[in-house]
């Protein structure tokens, strides 16, 4: 009885063994059909890509420009199948940069499905919905304890606390926007490097001793401006995050832009908005170089002898000239376009 039973049990491990391996040998050919058949898919892709590309290209000026026109538009909708849909998975990908290497290694964080990347986005503007708020919410809240219950000097924890949770944002922010280049949103690579800036300046800004009395308005002035500064800054993320994303999707519905393009910093919508937005980021802008020469001025003077000053003062500075540089660019590019829709419309109504 034994011996069966012992008989069976042999014969069961011996099935099953078979079993996983048949099961093994299954799955091993289903993923070389599925890489090959990629393979033919990916050359597709990148074969059709530039026969639209030469196709563009031998669209003559000379023909009527109702013709040109409508051809132009439906090989921008070809091509915008092609890079917005399930097929953008088949073409290259961006190369990750030094960023990403460094904080999760030599790992691909390209999405393969157009859905896993759209969730990637979601996560992002989710994530700035949130730290709008608190961009807000966190200097207002120091700015109010300092002048109702601190006597008009800061202690020296909440404000580290708080440059804390800007080197938090600014990371979270930059490895965000990494990651949704490398799945082709079109984020400026500008913005991340302010990022970058931002993140080395709140690095910097903790080895910085928040001094007190004697002369504490005098010493945390610096401090109250940035606080002021960012309280600007949080109203200008939740009018960006409010308003310019409806306009985004707006765009995406007209096929103008990809579902994977994001709200930049200088994006702005309708002539309403542009109204709205673009004196509140050149405030910004102004505001934050200010901060920043006052802290250069404070160094050279020798009110204030920490090098913290001095690369502050210096990044402050950097971060104004590149914001006020890429919003110019955008207010050109967007006069460049109405200008050629304009003379489009003007054809039109000659003809």
């Amino acid at each position: 009885m034994a011996g069966e039973e012992e008989e069976s049990l042999e014969e069961s491990v011996r099935r099953l063994a078979e079993q996983a391996k048949e099961l093994n040998d299954a799955a091993a050919e289903v993923t070389s059909k599925a890489v090959k058949e990629e393979q033919t898919l990916r050359q597709r892709a990148l074969s059709l890509d530039v026969s639209i590309s030469k196709l563009m290209a031998k669209i003559d000026k000379r023909l009527d420009h109702r013709v040109a026109d409508k051809l132009e538009e439906e090989l921008n909708r070809a091509r915008c199948i092609l890079v917005d849909g399930d097929a953008s998975s088949f073409f290259p990908g961006r190369a990750q940069g030094r960023f990403l290497r460094m904080f999760i290694g030599p790992i691909n964080v390209r999405a393969s499905k157009k859905d896993v990347q759209l969730k990637v986005k979601e996560e992002y503007n989710r994530f700035r919905d949130r730290t709008a708020l608190l961009f807000l919410l966190f200097p207002s809240t120091l700015l109010v304890l300092k002048s109702w219950f601190w006597s008009g000097c800061m202690p020296a924890f909440p404000v580290q606390l708080y440059q804390a949770w800007l080197l938090f944002l600014y990371t979270g922010l930059a490895l965000r926007e990494n990651i949704l280049r490398v799945n082709g949103s079109d984020i400026r690579p500008w913005w991340i490097y302010h990022h970058y800036c931002a993140m080395a300046m709140a690095l910097v800004s903790l080895t910085w001793g928040i001094k007190g009395q004697p002369n504490c308005a005098e010493n945390q002035r610096s401090v109250e401006l940035f606080l002021q500064w960012a309280m600007m800054q949080g109203v200008a993320m939740l009018l960006q995050n409010r308003y310019q994303r409806q306009r985004l999707y707006t765009r995406i519905a007209l096929g103008k832009a990809k579902r994977m393009d994001v709200v930049w910093g200088e994006t702005a919508g309708v002539v309403g908005q542009l109204w709205l937005l673009y004196p509140i980021l050149f405030i910004l802008q102004g505001f934050e170089a200010y901060i920043g020469l006052s802290l250069l001025q404070t160094a050279i003077v020798g009110v204030v002898s920490e090098w913290q000053a001095i690369i502050c003062g210096i990044l402050l500075v950097s971060m104004a000239v590149g914001n006020f540089v890429n919003t110019v660019q955008t207010l050109m590019a967007k006069s460049r376009i109405k200008a050629k829709m304009k003379r489009s419309k003007s054809k039109h109504e000659l003809d």
